[in-house]
C-alpha cells in the first residue's frame, strides 16, 4: 500500500511535529508534503523524501509564513497525490484539505480545529497589532477560510482525534465522527530520581513550553511572585512571549529563566521538580506527560487534555480558575511527597510511543 505523510509545517518543533517523527517511523517509505519547512527541522529526516508547497520559495515564505495565511488552502489543493492508497494528514490546520484520488483513504489525526477559525477566532483578531479597520478586513478573510476548512474537513475519510477535548471540537465544529488515540510520547526517554538524591536536591517547581501568551506562564510568574522566595520556580523554553514574561518577573531572585535547553537537560530537571505546572488548556498536553514519566506529578489547570493525562490525588492536583489567587493556594498546600513516583510513571507508559503505534496500526488495517 502506497502512502504519503501529509503535515501543516515544519517551521517549529512542537507536539505536532513529535506525532509526525513517530509516523514517518511506522511508514518509513512515506514521503512528507509540507507547506514549508526550515532546514533544520527537517535534518531528521535526512534521505527522506520531503515535498514543500510554492509557499516555500515564496520572499518570506519561511520566516514570515504567516503571510501567506490566506493562500495556504490553495497550495495545500497544489499538491497532487494521485500515486497513493494511503494519505495521513497530521494536522490542526489546512494539511487535512489534500485533495485524493476516489479510491484512496485518507485518515487524518487531528490536534484540533483550526483554533483561529473555530474556538479562539476573537481573541486571536484581539491580539493583532493592527487597527480594528483592518481587523475587520482579517475578519472577513478568515470568514472565507473558515468555508474551506469546512469544506476540507468533509474530504477527509476517517478522523482520530488526540483527545476527549478535541473529539468534541471535532464533532461541534465539522460535525463528524472520530476515534481518540492519544499522541505518543518518549516515555522511555525519562526516569524516576533516586530516593536519596531527591532528598539532597534544591527544592523547585517547574514550567516551561513555547513560550506564547496562550501557554499562561504569566499566571505561575505572578503566582510565585506572591509567594516570594520560599517557593522557587525555574521555566524552560523560549518564544515569541519571553521578552514580555522577563519583564513581568522583574528580577524576582525566586523565578529562573533557563531559555532553550536539551532533551537531556529537560528530563534532569523533570526528575528533581516538586511538581509540574500546566498553567493552560491544552488539547493534550506532552510535558504533563513528560513530567509523570519521570516520577513527578503535575498542578494542572482542570480543563482541556489535562483533564485525561493527570488524576486528582494520584498523578497530580488541579486548579479550577486561572487567578493568581487560586493557582497560589494550590503550590502553598502542595506536598509532593504524598505521591508515588512509580504510580505516577506507571500511569504515563499509557501514552508511550509503543501503545500510540500499535493503536494506529489497528486503526488503519480497520479502515484500509
Amino acid at each position: 500500500m502506497k502512502t504519503a505523510l501529509i503535515h501543516d509545517h515544519l517551521a517549529q518543533d512542537g507536539g505536532a511535529e513529535k506525532v509526525l517523527q513517530v509516523l514517518a517511523d511506522m511508514f518509513k517509505e512515506a514521503p512528507i508534503y509540507t507547506l514549508l519547512y526550515e532546514k533544520k527541522n527537517i535534518d531528521r529526516y535526512a534521505g527522506r523524501r520531503v515535498e514543500a508547497s510554492i509557499i516555500q520559495k515564496l520572499p518570506g515564505g519561511v520566516k514570515h509564513y504567516q503571510w501567506y495565511l490566506f493562500f495556504m488552502p490553495i497550495a495545500v489543493e497544489f499538491f497532487d497525490l494521485g500515486a497513493y492508497d494511503l494519505v495521513i494528514s497530521d494536522t490542526s490546520s489546512f494539511a487535512k484539505g489534500v485533495i485524493t484520488k476516489p479510491d484512496c483513504v485518507h485518515i487524518c489525526y487531528c490536534h484540533t480545529p483550526t483554533r483561529y477559525l473555530w474556538s479562539d477566532t476573537h481573541e486571536y483578531l484581539n491580539e493583532l497589532k493592527y487597527n480594528k479597520w483592518f481587523k475587520k478586513i482579517i475578519s472577513l478573510l478568515l470568514s472565507k477560510i473558515r468555508l474551506w476548512d469546512y469544506a476540507a474537513a468533509d474530504r477527509v475519510d476517517f478522523f482520530i482525534a488526540n483527545s476527549l477535548t478535541v473529539q468534541k471540537r471535532i464533532a461541534k465544529y465539522y460535525r463528524r465522527e472520530s476515534v481518540v488515540i492519544y499522541p505518543p510520547v518518549e516515555t522511555e526517554k525519562f526516569s524516576i530520581m533516586p530516593a536519596a538524591e531527591f532528598a539532597g536536591r534544591e527544592k523547585y517547581f517547574l514550567a516551561g513550553c513555547r513560550l506564547a501568551p496562550y501557554k499562561r506562564i504569566d499566571l505561575v510568574i505572578e503566582a510565585f511572585k506572591a509567594l516570594g522566595g520560599e517557593f522557587k520556580l525555574k521555566i524552560f523554553g523560549d518564544g515569541v512571549d519571553m521578552k514580555r514574561l522577563q519583564q513581568l518577573a522583574g528580577g524576582a531572585s525566586n523565578i529562573e529563566f533557563l531559555g532553550r535547553i536539551t532533551d537531556e537537560e529537560k528530563a534532569v530537571l523533570y526528575r528533581g521538580a516538586e511538581a509540574f505546572i500546566n498553567p493552560q488548556e491544552e488539547d493534550f498536553g506532552i510535558t504533563a506527560v513528560e513530567s509523570m514519566a519521570s516520577g513527578r506529578p503535575v498542578i494542572a489547570y482542570r480543563k482541556g487534555g489535562a483533564t485525561e493525562t493527570v488524576v486528582e490525588g494520584k498523578t497530580g492536583s488541579f486548579f479550577d480558575v486561572q487567578t493568581v489567587e487560586a493557582l497560589s493556594r494550590v503550590i502553598k498546600d502542595f506536598k509532593s511527597d504524598s505521591y508515588n513516583p512509580e504510580e505516577i510513571r506507571t500511569w504515563a507508559n499509557r501514552f508511550s510511543v509503543e501503545n500510540f503505534k500499535r493503536q494506529m496500526n489497528e486503526f488503519i488495517a480497520a479502515h484500509r
